[in-house]
């Protein structure tokens, strides 16, 4: 079959590859110069397989106060002329109960596992150079109901079949990286993950861009993409910058601009952006004062992840709608947060700041299925958690297209 997918990120690319594997015909689409230029190019590189506690949870409630108010707070909501904003926040926050979070746990947990192995699968073929590593992960707590609270999620999700996963002490947390060791002070305790890897996502990108094209997968970049054209039950075409492209199939990878292009349809996709930041430091010149375990510091809400010589700092989630400015005082409270956990780095070397529009259901799973037509698929929704997911989506939409022969 002919399947044009529409978007270039580490989503597409993923499907892209899933799918001329599967020895389809591939048109990638994208409105960038290359692939992965978007929300893939400076995520917080971390492929989080094991510790999938979805945004939506009981927990938000109490927290909401506190992460609204507050100035420095890593959440922010701006409230918006925009009816998807209130649609999606009041649906975010109807899914924030013990029920809904642990059947997302679930389907998470299970889509993460998928991904882990396509993922893997991936790199024996493709074999990029992406700063692959799988040093571990810990998730740090500052106080005592943190770290039961996290105890809570462990006993979940071990009954869902995660990778094994243990509480530490501060001491423990110390031991497996060292480079915490002055901020002692602020870690209740920590989860520890073994089996957590890192990577460079753009790289990833890039070398399936290459690959793809070494396959003969058509791209075409540079082309923004204005509608899908339907007649009847079926899509005909998609309409871009640089003319009209017909196929079989057409997949739907824009991240938040998957709603704006179905809603002509009458497909409501339920994805808003969840903006964050990120800076990319240069620790070449500090290697004791940089981690080399993957690091969460649930108290900020930011995530540490090495990459060669350079230490990727992300977070933040902001409701603030589709602007991708970088406002300094965002990327100064993640320097001081670099500082604050990890002296001496926040301050080193060449720093790359970034912005960037996560595209998220209010549940945080995903959507991969059939939609507005016969031969229209989406692939978005992934969140926080695109890198990690791309490829266990990219697998269950290849066995529905297969199906749908």
């Amino acid at each position: 079959m002919h399947v044009c997918i529409l978007g270039a990120g580490i989503v597409g690319l993923a499907a892209a590859y899933e799918l001329r594997q599967a020895g389809h015909q591939i048109t990638v689409v994208d409105r960038a110069s290359h692939a992965g230029l978007g929300t893939s190019l400076g995520n917080g590189a971390q492929l989080s397989y094991s510790y999938v506690q979805p945004l939506a949870d009981p927990s938000i409630w109490k927290q909401l106060p506190k992460l609204l108010l507050e100035s420095d707070s890593p959440l922010k909501f701006r409230l918006q002329a925009d009816p998807q904003q209130w649609r999606w926040g009041l649906s975010f926050l109807a899914a924030c109960n013990s029920e809904r979070s642990l059947r997302s746990t679930r389907e998470l947990l299970a889509l993460a596992a998928a991904s882990r192995q396509a993922f893997e699968a991936m790199q024996g073929v493709v074999r990029p150079d992406c700063d692959f590593l799988m040093p571990g992960k810990l998730v740090l707590y500052p106080g005592t109901a943190g770290v039961e609270a996290a105890r809570r999620q462990l006993d979940v999700q071990a009954g869902l079949g995660s990778a094994p996963q243990r509480i530490v002490t501060a001491d423990e947390t110390i031991a497996i990286e060292p480079a915490l060791a002055s901020y002692r002070g602020q870690i209740a305790g920590a989860v520890f993950t073994p089996s957590e890897c890192v990577a460079d996502c753009h790289k990833v990108c890039q070398a399936l861009e290459a690959w793809l094209r070494q396959q003969g997968v058509r791209f075409v970049l540079g082309a923004e993409v204005r509608r899908l054209r339907r007649e009847g039950e079926r899509i005909v075409a998609v309409s871009t910058a640089q003319g009209d492209i017909q196929a079989e199939h057409y997949m739907v990878a824009l991240g938040t601009g998957s709603a704006r292009l179905c809603a002509p349809l009458g497909v409501h996709v339920p994805v808003y952006p969840l903006k964050g930041y990120s800076l990319t430091l240069d620790v070449a010149q500090a290697p004791g004062s940089a981690p080399t375990v993957s690091i969460t510091d649930s108290a900020r809400k930011v995530v540490f992840a090495r990459l060669g010589q350079r230490l990727r700092v992300a977070g933040m989630v902001e409701l603030v709608g589709h602007g991708l400015d970088i406002p300094a005082d965002r990327i100064d409270s993640l320097r001081r947060s670099t500082e604050a956990v990890f002296p001496g780095c926040g301050t080193t070397g060449e720093v790359q700041p970034w912005a960037g529009l996560r595209p998220a259901t209010p549940t945080g799973v995903p959507i991969a299925e059939r939609a507005g037509a016969s031969n229209l698929w989406l692939n978005t929704g992934h969140g926080a958690l695109g890198f990690t997911l791309a490829f266990g989506t990219a697998k269950a939409l290849r066995a529905q297209l297969d199906a749908a022969r």
